[in-house]
C-alpha cells in the first residue's frame, strides 16, 4: 500500500484498519501499524481503532487513542465516538474514570449520557451514586435524584455527607419537606458527619419552606448558630411567631456551647420574664454551664448544680454529661466515675462528650487505671469511637496513637511535663504544638517555667527573645472576684483598686503568718510573669490571684466561699499559697483558670496538685 499510495486514500486505509481490527480474528498490532502510517486519518479511522480497543483486553487504550485524536485530528468526535469510548471506560476496573465521565456529562447538560454511563458501570462506589444524584439535582431533575437515593438504599450503599447534600437540595427544589425532614432525621440517626456544606444544605431546605412550623423555625435557628451566624440565629428567633421553650433552649444552648456565656445568660433572664414559656431542666443545664464559663456569682457552686441535677426527672445523656463535667472540673474524679456508673444503671447510653468528661475527671484526679479502663471500653462496650479529645485526655498513659495528634494533645502533654519537670519531652511537645499553632504564647510560657525549674536560665532568655522576635504579645494575667454583685479585677502588682491599701495590708499579714509555718516562696514561678509583665522578684507575692484572695478575705464573711476566675493558668506558687490560706484562715476558696476548677479547703486542693 505504501508503494501504491493507497495509505493516502482515506477510504482504502480505513477499510484495511477495519479488516485488521474488527475481523473474527483481529490483529490490533497490525491495525495500529497501518493507522500510524496514515498521514491524516479521518474520523472513521479514529472511531474504528477506538472501537477495536474497547472490545480488547486493554480497553483503557481507547481513552489514549481518544486523547490523541483530540490533539491531532481536525475532526470533532461524533455520535459514534462516545458509545465506543463509554464501553471502554466501563470495562475498565477503575471506577474513577466513569465517575469523572458522569460529572463531565452533567456539566455539559447531557444527563442522558451520564445516566447511561452510570447504568452500565459493572461496579459502583458511593462516589458514583453521589455524582449521579448531584447531576440530577443540578440538571433540574429532583424527582430522579430522590428515586436514585431510594435505590441506593436498597443496594445497601452507605451514603455520606455529600450524598445527603444532594438529597436535601432535591427535597428543597421539589418542595418535598416531609421527606426532607425524614432525611434530616436520617442524618442525625446515622451520625453522618457534619460539615459546613451539609449544615447549609439543611438550612436551605428549611428556609425554602413557605409555611414554617416550630420544627422548621427551630432547625433554622440551630443551624445558623452551628455555623457561627449568631446574628442570623437571633434574627430567626426574633421572627418566630411562637417562641416555645424548645426555641429558647436551642438559642441559649447554642450561645453557651459556642463560647458566648454572656449572651446565654442575657437570654435566660429574658426567658424568666417571658409569658409564653418557662425554663425547664434543659434550660437550667445550659444556664449553669454558661455561669461556669462566665465566672458569675454562683461559679463553681457544685452543690447547687447537684441540686438542679437531682431535680431533673428525665435525665438524658446531655444532663448526665453536664453533671459529670462539673464533677470533673472540681477534681471529684471518683464521684464522676460513680455518677457514670449510675448513668449505666439508668440505661442511658454515653456519647463522645460523656467520655471526654469522664476521662478529664480521671486525668484531673490522677486516676490512671480507671481512665485506661474506660478508654478501652469506649468502642468495645459502648460503640463510641475515640476521637482526638479522648486521646488528649489519655496522652500521659497511651504510648501510641493511631492518628496525628492535634494541638490539644501536645498541649496536654506539655502541661504534664510542667508537673513532672521533663525538659526533653517538654521541648518536643512544645515544638509540635507551635508547629500547629505558631501564635500560642501559652506554649512558650509553659516551656519557660519548665526551663526555670530546671535552672536553665539561658534557655529562658532565648525563649523570651524568640517571643519578641515573632511579635507575640504578652496577655496580662487577670484575676476577678465578684462581691455584692460587682466584679473586681486585679492585675499583677495592681495598686489601682480603691481598697488597695487594705489589700496590701492583708497580703503583709498573710505573708507574716505563712512565714511562721515555714512557707518559702517558689521563685521558679517568677517565669509565670512572662504571661503578665516583667517585674522584680519581690513582686512574686503580688500576683493577681493573691490580690484577689486578699480582697476576698477582707470583703466577705467567714462562711462565704471566695470565688475567683483567672484568665491564665494558675501560678504554682499562688496554688501553694491558696492551699495554706484556706487552712490558716479556715476559708473555702474556689479558683477557676482556663483549664479547670481548683477547690481549696483545709490546706488541700481538689486537683491534688495535678493541673
Amino acid at each position: 500500500m505504501l508503494r501504491t499510495g493507497l495509505l493516502f486514500d482515506p477510504f482504502s486505509a480505513s477499510r484495511l484498519i477495519t479488516a485488521a481490527a474488527l475481523s473474527p480474528f483481529p490483529s490490533l498490532d497490525h491495525a495500529q501499524q497501518v493507522f500510524d502510517q496514515i498521514p491524516h486519518p479521518n474520523l472513521y479511522a479514529w472511531n474504528t481503532l477506538i472501537r477495536a480497543y474497547a472490545s480488547s483486553s486493554n480497553p483503557h487504550q481507547s481513552l489514549l487513542i481518544f486523547i490523541r485524536m483530540l490533539h491531532q485530528s481536525p475532526d470533532f468526535p461524533d455520535k459514534f465516538t462516545f458509545p465506543f469510548l463509554i464501553k471502554a471506560l466501563l470495562l475498565g476496573s477503575d471506577v474513577f474514570i466513569p465517575n469523572s465521565l458522569i460529572h463531565f456529562y452533567a456539566k455539559c447538560g447531557e444527563l442522558g449520557l451520564g445516566y447511561r454511563v452510570f447504568v452500565k458501570m459493572p461496579r459502583r462506589d458511593v462516589v458514583s451514586w453521589n455524582s449521579m444524584i448531584t447531576a440530577f439535582v443540578q440538571g433540574g431533575c429532583p424527582e430522579e435524584a430522590l428515586e436514585l437515593f431510594r435505590e441506593m438504599e436498597t443496594q445497601n450503599v452507605k451514603p455520606n455527607g455529600i450524598t445527603m447534600v444532594g438529597v436535601l437540595s432535591a427535597c428543597a427544589k421539589k418542595s418535598d419537606f416531609e421527606f426532607g425532614r425524614w432525611v434530616h432525621s436520617y442524618i442525625e440517626r446515622n451520625r453522618i458527619g457534619e460539615s459546613l456544606t451539609l449544615s447549609n444544605a439543611i438550612l436551605d431546605m428549611y428556609t425554602s419552606v413557605s409555611e414554617k412550623d416550630i420544627v422548621s423555625w427551630t432547625t433554622m435557628l440551630v443551624g445558623y448558630a452551628k455555623i457561627g451566624e449568631y446574628d442570623a440565629a437571633q434574627g430567626i428567633f426574633d421572627t418566630m411567631p411562637n417562641q416555645d421553650i424548645a426555641a429558647w433552649n436551642a438559642l441559649i444552648s447554642a450561645y453557651e456551647q459556642c463560647g458566648k456565656p454572656k449572651e446565654a445568660l442575657k437570654l435566660f433572664h429574658e426567658l424568666q420574664l417571658s409569658k409564653t414559656a418557662k425554663p425547664d431542666e434543659v434550660t437550667l443545664v445550659s444556664t449553669l454551664s454558661a455561669c461556669a464559663q462566665l465566672g458569675a456569682m454562683d461559679l463553681g457552686n457544685l452543690q447547687k448544680a447537684l441540686v438542679v441535677f437531682h431535680s431533673v426527672e428525665r435525665k438524658d445523656v446531655f444532663v448526665w454529661s453536664a453533671m459529670i463535667a462539673g464533677l470533673a472540673m472540681h477534681g471529684h474524679g471518683k464521684d464522676a466515675i460513680n455518677l457514670f456508673s449510675k448513668m449505666q444503671e439508668a440505661k442511658v447510653k454515653p456519647n463522645a462528650v460523656t467520655f471526654t468528661n469522664i476521662l478529664c475527671a480521671c486525668s484531673h484526679a490522677g486516676l490512671v487505671e480507671e481512665g485506661r479502663t474506660l478508654f478501652n471500653q469506649m468502642e468495645l462496650v459502648y460503640g463510641v469511637l475515640p476521637g482526638i479529645k479522648h486521646y488528649a485526655c489519655m496522652v500521659d498513659i497511651l504510648e501510641k496513637m493511631p492518628m496525628a495528634p492535634a494541638a490539644s494533645v501536645w498541649g496536654a502533654l506539655l502541661g504534664a511535663c510542667t508537673i513532672h519537670e521533663n525538659v526533653e519531652l517538654a521541648e518536643q511537645a512544645c515544638s509540635q504544638l507551635l508547629e500547629l499553632e505558631p501564635g500560642n504564647h501559652g506554649a512558650y510560657v509553659l516551656l519557660s517555667n519548665i526551663y526555670a525549674k530546671a535552672g536553665k536560665w539561658d534557655r529562658v532568655s532565648g525563649l523570651r527573645k524568640l517571643m519578641r522576635d515573632v511579635g507575640l504579645k504578652k496577655e496580662p494575667g487577670c484575676s476577678s472576684i465578684e462581691v455584692d454583685g460587682i466584679v473586681h479585677e486585679f492585675l499583677v502588682g495592681d495598686n489601682s483598686h480603691p481598697s488597695s491599701k487594705k489589700i496590701h495590708a492583708k497580703l503583709d499579714e498573710i505573708a507574716a503568718r505563712l512565714e511562721t509555718i515555714g512557707y518559702v516562696p517558689n521563685k521558679s514561678h517568677l517565669l509565670q510573669l512572662v504571661e503578665e509583665e516583667d517585674v522584680k522578684e519581690q513582686a512574686l507575692f503580688l500576683h493577681s490571684e493573691k490580690l484577689a484572695i486578699a480582697f476576698g478575705l477582707i470583703s466577705t464573711c467567714q462562711s462565704q466561699p471566695i470565688r475567683i476566675v483567672k484568665n491564665l493558668r494558675v501560678c504554682g506558687d499562688c496554688h501553694s499559697v491558696a492551699k495554706l490560706v484556706s487552712k490558716l484562715y479556715d476559708r473555702e476558696i474556689l479558683l477557676r483558670d482556663p483549664y479547670r476548677f481548683h477547690h481549696f479547703r483545709e490546706g488541700h486542693c481538689s486537683c491534688m496538685d495535678y493541673w
